[in-house]
Parts: C-alpha cells; structure tokens; sequence
C-alpha cells in the first residue's frame, strides 16, 4: 500500500507540473523548429458575425468599433444574429441598418443555431467571428486577415486582452492566466498550431466553416475543425480585442463552469485531434494544454491525499520530511485562497499585496471550477442557452438534458 501511495504521489506532482511548466518547455524547444507564415496585406470579404442575448449596454459601442475600423468598407459586412434579445438590442441594431448593418432576429434558440444560421446568410470570404463586449483595435481586421495570403492557412486566433479589471480577487489571477495563455499561443503558433481560438477575435475561411454541434464551444470546435481538414491555426497578436474581466468571482466561477463543461464536450467533438500518427505534435498540445489542464483538479485532490498519508508514515524515515513539505505547501496554498477569498471585500484587497493572495486564488477558483464542471459532463448536463454573466451577477447557466452521456453519444448537429 505505502509503496503504491509513492507512486501515486509522484505521478501526481510529475502530471501537475507538466501541465503548467513542462509542456511550456515542450512547446518553447518545438518552437526552434520554427515555421513561418507568408503574410500580405490583403483585403478579401470580411463577413463580422456578432451573436447578441440581451446586449443593450454594450452592442452600440461594439458596432461603432467595427465601423470604425481601418478595413476597407466595402469590404466589410458586418451581421449581428439577435438571439431572442428582449432588452432593446434589436431596436439598437436596427438604427445601424443605413449603415450597411444586418440585424437577424431569432426568437430564443441559443447562440450556436443562431450562429449557424447567421454564417449560411454570410457573403465574406472570411468569418470573422466576435463577442458584443469585444472591442478591437482599428486595424485589427486588416491584421487578422493578413496571415490568410498563406494558402496553407485555414484560420487565424486574435489577441484577447483585458481593458481593466473589475477589482474581484480573480481578476489579477484572470489577467495573468491570459498573459500566459497568450505566450503558449504564440510558442504553438511558430511550430505549427496555436491550440485553439478565443470567441473574443477569431477567422477562418468560409469554405471550412461547418455547423457547429450543440453544447459545446463554439470558438474551440470552430477553429480546430480547421487543423481537422489538414490545414493551419496561426495566432496573429497585432489582431487585438479587449474586454473587462468578469463583474464578480461568481460571475468568473460561472463562466468558467459553462466554458470547460462546452470544451469537454467539444473535445469529444474533434476526438480525432488526438491521434498523433494523424496530427503529430498538435495532438501532445490538445491533450496537454486542453484535456489534461482540465483533469488538474482531480490530481490535487490525489495529491492532498497521498500527502496526508504519506507525512503521517513513521517508517518512511528521512523521505517522510518531503512528504510534510508537500503537505505544508498545499495547505499554505488553499490557506492563501481562502484567505483572498474572506478578505477580497474588505480594505486589504486595494493594497498590492493582496494580488499575492489573487494568484492562488484564482488557481484553486479554475480548479474547483473544472471539477464542478467534470461532474456536469458526467450527469449528462450540457450548455445550450445561457445569460452572460455580463448582464447579472446571479444568472446561472441554463443546462439543458443531454439525451445520452455526451462522452459516448455522437454529437448532434444543428
């Protein structure tokens, strides 16, 4: 027992580590490996599909972004697919009509239909696909397309930022996160594929556009069905889109809910990305930035406790004071979360210190967040209809009944 409890403690930290060190390691020695992209500044039909639930606040701001960027005009259709939006929003968009904006109304059906059907009314050589409260840089279309006068480019992944934070405790962790979500992208970029897009800015080419299954991500099934038909996902930083962080930790553990139980399910979608005598090296980067990322947090709680029984053996001798170390440092670093956590509405969280607590905090928030998640997919829930956590702090995502366990049922298409 003791010696399978080792074994199991080892491989525990050994998986750990290799989801957010070694595989960064993995990637940057790929990375000499490097293989360009022959960008041009090119001007094909750009087809901006926007899928809008009740963005009243934010839709004018984002249509008067896009109208206000340097690309080319006549070159440039803009659609916003109203998905039952009862606040305004439809009249708001309605007032953009003589200035060459669709407005597509759709009575509730969730944002993937209605993002399927906005792209067969779609006319661009390339999709470019975006949220309501995703602000791009002016020239941010014209650099997003470049990297398409490679023919062996099928899609291209902007650059997500954050404008500010909202001042939760998660939202330095949040930033941090995507600063180095965007290091890997740029590291996968150069030795063949980033990974996956973001929903905030992402192109592909209109003939690889495929319907897109229900309840899963729209922007990750999107955009690897690209690397699926044998051509390129490239990541292009100049192509920038900022956001604000989440309103709230509540409102960030929700979202972060919804988007891992709709990565799951969307991993199963595009299963064939993990053969690698198929794809190669882009399969060690789905199963290790994607799939195993996600299992994280079942592995600490392996960790925890192998950990507790480890440090209590006395016939370990010197090797149990490792064990204690481990133990320590794990307790130290829920007790840092929890500490952010009873401390973030008070006056402590304006000092800078307290961003030392926000880090740990927000692991153990993405975390508890997967495994909250795992336990989704595993009940057969999934996500076809929800309100953003933009609109209010306390929506909740609508999980609709799957028919079968999505890891074993096939998926349906819209």
């Amino acid at each position: 027992m003791t010696e399978l409890m080792v074994y199991i403690f080892w491989a525990s930290i050994g998986l750990i580590l290799y989801a957010y060190v070694g595989f960064t390691l993995v990637l940057c020695v790929r990375g000499l490996w490097n293989r360009p992209v022959a960008k041009a500044d090119i001007t094909p039909m750009v087809s901006l599909v926007i899928v809008a639930h009740n963005e009243a606040a934010t839709i004018a701001a984002k249509l008067d972004n896009a109208l206000g960027s340097s690309y080319p005009r006549d070159k440039l259709e803009i659609i916003v697919a109203s998905d039952g939006s009862d606040d305004g929003t439809d009249e708001i968009v309605a007032r953009y009509a003589d200035r060459g904006v669709q407005l597509l109304s759709f009575s509730r059906i969730g944002k993937i239909p209605a993002l399927n059907e906005a792209v067969t009314r779609a006319a661009g050589d390339v999709l470019v696909l975006s949220d309501a409260n995703s602000l791009f840089e002016a020239d941010s279309l014209a650099a997003l397309v470049r990297p398409f006068a490679d023919p062996a480019v099928g899609g291209v992944a902007g650059n997500q930022c954050y404008s500010s934070g909202s001042g939760n405790a998660a939202s330095f962790g949040e930033r941090l996160y995507w600063s180095f979500d965007r290091l890997l992208k740029t590291l996968g970029s150069r030795s063949g594929n980033v990974i996956a897009s973001t929903g905030s800015i992402h192109a592909i080419r209109r003939t690889l556009f495929r319907p897109v299954p229900l309840g899963v991500g729209d922007d990750f099934v999107i955009s690897t069905r690209v690397i699926l038909q044998g051509v390129r996902l490239v990541f292009e930083p100049r192509a920038v889109a900022r956001e604000a962080t989440a309103p709230s930790d509540r409102a960030e553990f929700q979202r972060k809910v919804r988007v891992i139980v709709r990565g799951l399910r969307g991993l199963w979608a595009v299963r064939g990305l993990f053969n690698p005598l198929r794809h190669g090296f882009y399969s060690v980067q789905i199963f290790s930035h994607k799939l195993l990322r996600w299992m994280v947090g079942w592995l600490l709680i392996v960790l925890l406790g192998s950990s507790i029984y480890l440090s209590q053996l006395s016939g370990l001798g010197d090797s149990a004071f490792v064990y204690r170390v481990a133990l320590w440092c794990q307790v130290s670093l829920y007790g840092s979360a929890v500490a952010a956590l009873v401390l973030r509405r008070t006056p402590l969280a304006r000092l800078r210190l307290f961003r030392l607590f926000s880090i740990p905090f927000y692991f153990c928030l993405a975390n508890v967040a997967a495994l909250q998640a795992w336990l989704q997919l595993l009940r057969g829930k999934r996500v076809d209809v929800w309100n953003s956590t933009r609109q209010a702090d306390a929506a909740t995502a609508n999980c609709a009944q799957a028919e079968s366990n999505p890891l074993l049922a096939s998926p349906t298409t819209s």
